[in-house]
């Protein structure tokens, strides 16, 4: 059994050091807590705490809910198909796109003139100044519509309609005029880049109807957004009101989110060493009042308690699951030192 130790005339010094070292232990703690807790309060505001999957080929287990950001090359496995002209495009959104030749109406101060052009939605002459001799056809025998992709995967996840809107940028593609059926076909001819009833394309009649489609380009995106199961998804409690975003390209995390501060690095190697540190300073103000044998176990539980105690608090009000880790971590500290502070005074 170890004797304690007789105070020598440098016991003040250890004493001194040690307070210093308990308080700079709960200080580091402190600081490794505020900053965890600022970066976790930010990723709340856009739907919670984020993992970055750049470089994963689709969802793993255990990152359901999660906030996540993926880049890659939009992947478009499922087609969309405009069945009334047969156009099948490798593409995540198609978008017909309908004209009609028509009177419009231009107005440059007092001056009214009108002039034909194409407009895509039926224009009523009714409301012009002088509708006379410039009536229009009325509604479209053929709409413009939007076909989405069935299935568009990026770095193996699948994006959700919301998100697959937001893909950037647009291209108007040639169409294939082959593909048209019969009944269309007799009726529409190719002119570059659109399908046209116009028997004479350079000079189009009252009532011709030209037809286009738009695509958003296969391109390399980024996405930031809640995985829910293998999809990706807004973050319908996120406080910023829009739980997701998508760009163009392949960017950092700090990109896509610029408000939102950098992980604190090493928070565990950090929140080890604050509970250590301490725990020196308590074994130095132990050391010559306890046996050797019952002043580390002390000062162990010691600084568990100190650095638990103050990160419970800090994190209470703000994630509950958090605080009570620290407070259990407070309460195990606290039942070491008592247990080895009964120990020690049984045996005097």
């Amino acid at each position: 059994m170890s004797a304690r130790r007789p105070e020598g005339a440098n016991g003040w010094l250890s004493g001194i050091l040690g307070a210093l070292l308990m308080l700079l232990g709960v200080g580091l703690g402190a600081m490794t807590e505020q900053s965890a807790i600022t970066s976790r309060m930010a990723f709340n505001r856009h739907g919670g705490e984020v993992l970055d999957l750049a470089d994963a080929q689709g969802p793993q287990a255990g990152q359901h809910g999660y906030m996540v950001r993926v880049a890659g090359d939009i992947d478009v496995v499922e087609q969309p198909y405009d069945a009334d002209f047969g156009q099948r495009i490798n593409t995540p959104v198609l978008v017909r796109h309908v004209e009609m030749f028509q009177w419009r109406e231009v107005r440059m101060g007092s001056d009214v003139h009108y002039e034909q052009d194409w407009v895509d939605r039926p224009v009523d002459a009714a409301g012009f100044a002088r509708p006379a001799g410039h009536a229009n056809p009325g509604a479209f025998p053929i709409t413009g519509k939007q076909f989405d992709a069935s299935l568009v995967k990026v770095g193996g996840f699948a994006l959700s309609p919301p998100l697959l809107h937001e893909l950037p940028g647009s291209d108007f593609i040639t169409p294939s005029a082959s593909k048209m059926p019969e009944n269309l076909a007799a009726s529409f001819s190719q002119n570059g880049k659109y399908l046209t009833t116009s028997a004479n394309t350079s000079h189009p009649r009252l009532g011709d109807l030209r037809i286009s489609w738009e695509v958003v380009p296969i391109q390399q995106v980024t996405v930031f957004a809640r995985l829910d199961g293998d999809r990706l998804v807004p973050a319908a409690d996120a406080d910023d009101g829009k739980g997701f975003d998508v760009q163009l390209g392949d960017r950092r995390l700090v990109d896509v989110l610029p408000d939102v501060p950098e992980p604190p690095s090493m928070v565990a190697v950090r929140r080890v060493l604050a509970v250590l540190l301490a725990a020196f300073g308590a074994l130095l103000l132990l050391w010559r009042r306890l046996p050797s044998d019952r002043a580390l176990p002390v000062a162990l539980g010691a600084g568990l308690l100190l650095t638990g105690a103050v990160a419970g608090v800090m994190w209470l009000g703000k994630d509950l699951q958090a605080a009570a880790f620290w407070f259990l971590a407070a309460v195990v500290g606290l039942a070491v030192a008592v247990w080895r502070l009964h120990g020690a005074m049984e045996r005097r």
